[in-house]
This record gives C-alpha cells, structure tokens and sequence, in this order.
C-alpha cells in the first residue's frame, strides 16, 4: 500500500501537478464548490420562504370537509389521514421506540444531521460503485415530515435540497413534541390505515395512549415497511423487527438488555380490528366535488384529501339521502340483472347539483360517475334543444301543422321513421312533441337549417361535432352523445325562464388557513331563448307527463314538464321493440330532474317503455324531490288545457249568440202580435161606429 502511495505521488509530480499548479486548478475547484453552495442556498431559501409551513399543523390535523348548500356538514375526505391525536394522548412507549430507530438525535438536530447526511452519501456512493440499487436517506424525522407532507418521493438532488431547507423552517415554528406527534399522525402504518391512533386500534384495539411496550415497538418498526413488517400478513417478519426494535431500545438506554430479552420471548399479539372513520357518505357527490375541485380549480387530489380545506356545496342533503335510498331499492329498477342508471338533480335557478347518483352497486373512488362522465344517445329529449325551442324562435308556434307521413331529407335521402313506423295526417307540434314523433321533428329542422340546429345543441353546452350536423341529429343520432348533467344544465333553459344555468357542484373553498380560495356566489347564467319561446316551450311539454310519453313517471299530485327519450337498438331484429337508453327528463320551477337507465354494454337492449325502465325511479324521486323544494307554480298552462279553455269560451260564444237571436225572434213576434191586436180592435171599432151609423 506505501508503494502504492509513493508511485501515485511520482506520477502526480511528472504529469498532473506541473498541470494543476499552471492553471490553478485548486483555486477553480474552490470557486466550483463554492458556486455550488450558494446555488443550493439560493434554491433552498427561496423554498423555505414561499411555502408557508405555519398552518402545517392544521393541514395534518384537520380532514378536508364537505357542506352542504345550508352550511351543515354533509361529511369529510379523509384521504392519508387517521385520528389526529396530540403528543400528550401518544404513550411514550411509541415515541422512545421511534427515536431510539429512527432518529436518536431528534432533541439534538436543528431539522437535519450532518452526520447522517454524511453517511447517507458515502453509503449511496459505494451502492453505486457496486451496482448495488439501495439508496440511503439520512432524513431526520423532520426532513421525512416535510417530504410526506410537501414534497414528492424522488430521489433527486434538489429535492434533498428543499427538504432540508424546510425542515430547518419547521423547526423554527414548531416544537420538537408537536413534530414528532406530526410525523405520527401522517406515518402509514399497512392495511390502509394512516396515523398512530388508528394503526393502534386496528392491530391490537386499543388506544396509542394505551400502548405497551411490545406493541409500541412493533408500531415503530413498521415504519420502515408498512407492507413488509405488517403482523397481519407476515407475523414472522413483524415479531423479528419488533425484536430489532427493542434490542435498539436498550442502545438507547430506555431499557435493560433483561426487559429487552423477556419481551422478545412474548409473541406479536397482533390481530385484525375494525377501523373505519371514513365519512364518504355522499360517494357519486362527493366524488364530482374532487373532479370540479381539479378540474376546474386546478386543486391537485392528493392536496384536497390532506390539506383539511372546507368545501361547500349545492348539495340538498335530503334529496341526496333519498336519491341514494332509491337506487338501493330493486323495485325502482324494472330492468333487473347488472343494469345501470344516473339521476342528477339541477336547481333550475342556480346550475347548483341538489343530488346526483352515478351508478348501482359497488361504489369505486372516483370511479365512473355515469351521471357526469358518460357519453349516450339522448334520443328524444334532445328534440325540444334542436329543433322546437329554435323553431318557435323563427316564427312556428305550437299549434303550428307538421307532416308525419313518409319522406327523405337531405341529398343522402335520410328516412326518419316513427315508433312502430305509425304515420297520420299532419299533427299540430305540441301533438308531434307529446308523442315523439320523429318524422315532424326532422322536418322542423330542416325547415330552420341544419346549421341553425346545430348552434343551439352548441350554444345549450351540448358536445355536439361537425359529425353530428346531420339530419339524425334532430331526433337524438349522435356520434359520441351526452351526459345527465349536460342534459340538466340544457333543461335549465326552459325551466328559468329562457336562461341557462351553469352546472355546479362547489360554492366556496376554503383551505386549512382560513383563506378563501374559491368563491363562485354569482352562478353563471347564459340566455338561449326568449321569455316567450321558454314559456311556450313549458306549455307544449306540460303535456308530456299527462298525455304523451311520460305518463308512467307523471307525479301524483305535482306538475311537472319534460321530455321523455328512447335509443332504438340499431341491428336487432324487431327492433322497434327494444332500446338501448331510456330517458326521463322533468323539471319545474325549481328543479330539473334527468334519469337515464340502459346497460354500460350499449349492445345490451332494454324495454322501450318508460313503465320499464326509468319510469318507476323517476315518478319516486320526484315525488320525493318536489315536497323539498319552493313549489312555484308554472307561470303558462298546458296547451290541452289552454285549448279546452279557448273551446269552453267558445261554446259560451255560441250560447250567447243562440239566446239572442231567440230573444229578438221572441220580441218581433210579441211586437208582431201585439200589433195585430192593436189592428183588430181599431177595425172592430169603425164596424160598431157604421153599424149605429146605419141603424139611426
């Protein structure tokens, strides 16, 4: 080894050192170092400056909650979180075992170790000279704090950087107690469980307050392998680092190698308990709330689970509670087997989501939500958008006369057919909307211009395509189709008055601070038609649940307008006899109600009567949904009901008329009579007179 040295020193003084002194190499190396320390300074202390670590504590503590429209609590997120529990309710038999195998020199550290920092690197230069893939951290307990609850899990450079600086930020808010009861409270501790409190009820059920030496040092060593050292599935593995454990006690000097050596003799104990402090009661509502929160609020999901923000909703937790109970009920689902549905429930005035339900069965986290994500044919209900609203816009009225016989469209001959290809003579349109005729509904477009058509399905936020600008489109044929939730926000439309109210889930977020982040009190509201188109819309589709397609789902004692709509199986045979979708849309006043059923297997084929398919849960919900709300009445009435009136003046009219002219006839009679009375008795008076004449 001295030769060794002695050649290397020769070779140094012959070749590289006549090099190193020309150019000053030692004085390059210096400023190289030194550049590199201020770069890293620089990058740190702008990190640990512009994240606010003051409200730490409360972003662990606190699970981000929901309320509801009323400001009460509908329930929480709980996401990575457990029980928050303080330092003073955690038993020191946990925090001795931590320290004494995490982090010895806890009390001692201003948030990082140079020692540890240094080891870490010599460790992970030699596993890379030997291929070996471990890495070595060297984090303090506070540095992995921080890591958890800032940064992401990559090793890199600069994010060793950023997690020591704000480690040293930590340390300047926080006591040591409260980090070490953080760090416990946000460690995983295996089966989904997050935090000292429930990991200590889950394992030996009792509380971390309670724990005993043994089950406070197997605690401690799953933190190195939540997974690995779980005593559930690997017992074995646990009780040999739950040993490691307590022998690293005794290093500690919390307890004698005697202790030691007779708790290693007892087993794990450890078994399965039940922990659940979820409160994702609402899971197809809560579930939109993340996906607007993110989507719309560029929030990250992982931050709106653990950062303890304050959401609140639109959300009208009875019509929610009912909406859920519904679709629990089988007699509510006339189609059976692994069918599916999804109601959303609009305030027609706001855009605000009273309730909504995205599927049957299992619940998946942020699953498929079938009442805002999916993508169907609309069918019927899609006629009112296209085709009548800008008819009425451009001059037809609702008794206007429409063909609903046999005929082609457009240079590709588009045959539109009727169900059960019935076909009459001309049908007024509030007649060919009651009882979805399609052939009148074609016809009307092309009366108004397919483009005209296809800006309203636009301009009613519909996801319409150039694809779409065709003649199908008039009765629903598109080529990717809609949602529930689009389909409500459209219907808004004619329950405001005209306006479009802007769908929506949140009113407010508020994060852990107590600062406002998101405040949307105004909705958004756009006008798609006129005041008068909207009422004479309303007035043509009051008939739908009294006397057209909807009369299965109409309310017992409510009012309500719509459209119903069905998806023909394409390629079946009898294929007039099946569907694909069924649809149910009603609204008042006050709320839009849209219901879709029909499999996930679009090639699966349902009824097509709404006495089958959605009628049933849309007649129950609405029953139930109405009582909740203000109860406007409508400000038209039905046409049937407008024409019985116009019919009943009418026959008054006639009635009038009649009386009069039997009154007149009466009296020229009596005039007629009364005059030849008058005649009669003047001539019988000049024949008394010429008969006394005569007789002197």
């Amino acid at each position: 080894m001295k030769k060794l040295l002695v050649k290397i020193k020769q070779q140094w003084a012959k070749s590289l050192g006549p090099i190193w002194r020309r150019f000053q190499l030692t004085r390059w190396f210096v400023a190289f170092c030194l550049s590199v320390f201020l770069i890293i300074s620089i990058i740190g202390t702008f990190e640990a400056k512009t994240t606010d670590v003051t409200n730490l504590k409360a972003r662990l503590r606190n699970t981000t909650q929901i309320y509801d429209i009323n400001g009460n609590k509908a329930g929480s997120l709980s996401g990575e979180k457990g029980t928050y529990v303080s330092y003073a309710q955690i038993s020191s038999n946990v925090t001795d075992a931590v320290l004494a195998t995490e982090d010895r020199n806890f009390y001692h550290e201003y948030g990082f170790s140079i020692t540890g920092i240094g080891r870490a690197l010599i460790l992970n230069a030699m596993h890379k000279v030997t291929g070996n893939g471990a890495v070595s951290g060297g984090s303090t307990l506070t540095q992995q704090l921080v890591k958890n609850a800032f940064l992401s899990q990559e090793q890199t450079t600069i994010r060793k950087v950023r997690e020591l600086f704000l480690a040293v930020q930590v340390e300047k808010v926080y006591s040591k107690h409260d980090i070490l009861a953080m760090y416990l409270n946000n460690a995983y501790f295996g089966e989904g469980i997050w935090g000292i409190q429930d990991a200590s009820q889950k394992y030996f059920g009792v509380d971390a307050s309670q724990l005993s030496q043994t089950q406070g040092a197997m605690l401690a060593g799953m933190l190195q392998s939540p997974n690995g050292y779980n005593p559930l599935n690997y017992p074995s593995a646990a009780k040999a680092r739950r040993d490691q454990v307590l022998q690293n006690l005794v290093s500690y000097k919390k307890m004698t190698q005697q202790v030691a050596n007779q708790l290693q003799a007892e087993p794990i104990n450890a078994t399965n308990h039940a922990v659940d402090n979820s409160s994702y009661e609402y899971p197809y509502f809560f579930d939109s709330v993340i996906d607007e929160a993110v989507n719309k609020y560029h929030l990250k999901e992982q931050d709106i689970m653990k950062d303890g923000y304050k959401i609140y909703t639109t959300m009208n937790q009875k019509d929610q509670s009912n909406l859920q109970d519904d679709y629990a009920n089988p007699y509510l689902n006339p189609i059976g087997n692994d069918s599916q549905g999804a109601t959303v429930v609009l305030d027609a005035r706001t855009g605000g989501v009273r309730a909504v339900v995205g599927g049957r069965g299992e619940h998946v986290f942020r699953g498929l939500n079938r009442a805002t994500q999916i993508r169907r044919q609309p069918g019927s209900t899609i006629k009112p958008i296209v085709d009548y609203a800008p008819a009425l816009s451009r001059g037809f009225s609702y008794d206007s006369k429409l063909p609903n016989h046999e005929m082609t469209f457009g240079t590709n001959n588009y045959a539109p057919k009727n169900y059960g290809d019935v076909t009459t003579d001309d049908v007024a349109m509030y007649i060919a909307l009651e009882k979805s005729y399609n052939i009148p509904a074609v016809w009307v477009m092309e009366q108004i211009g397919l483009n005209t058509a296809y800006q309203a399905g636009i301009k009613a936020g519909l996801p319409l395509t150039k694809a779409d600008k065709n003649y199908a489109m008039a009765i629903g044929g598109l080529s990717k189709g809609v949602s529930p939730l689009q389909m409500a926000q459209a219907y808004t439309s004619f329950a405001n008055g005209g306006q479009m109210s802007d769908a929506h889930f949140i009113t407010k977020i508020v994060d852990a601070s107590g600062r406002t982040i998101v405040d949307t009190v105004k909705p958004k509201q756009t006008r798609l038609w006129s005041q008068k188109v909207a009422n004479e819309m309303t007035s043509m589709m009051l008939g739908v649940y009294t006397n057209g397609t909807g009369v299965a789902a109409d309310p017992t004692g409510y009012t309500v307008a719509g459209k119903t709509g069905t998806t023909e199986a394409v390629g079946k045979e009898n294929n007039a006899t099946v569907a694909t979708d069924s649809w149910a849309i009603a609204y008042t006043p006050d709320i839009v109600n849209v219901t879709w059923t029909g499999y996930d297997n679009a090639s699966q084929s349902i009824s097509p009567y709404l006495s089958a398919t959605a009628g049933p849960l849309m007649k129950k919900s609405l029953e139930q949904i109405i009582p909740n709300t203000a109860q406007t009445d409508f400000d038209v009435t039905s046409v049937r009901t407008k024409q019985k009136e116009q019919t009943s003046e009418s026959n008054s009219t006639k009635d009038g008329v009649s009386g009069n002219i039997k009154d007149i006839m009466g009296n020229i009679s009596k005039g007629a009579k009364e005059a030849g009375d008058t005649l009669k008795k003047g001539a019988q008076t000049i024949w008394n007179g010429i008969q006394g004449i005569l007789g002197q």
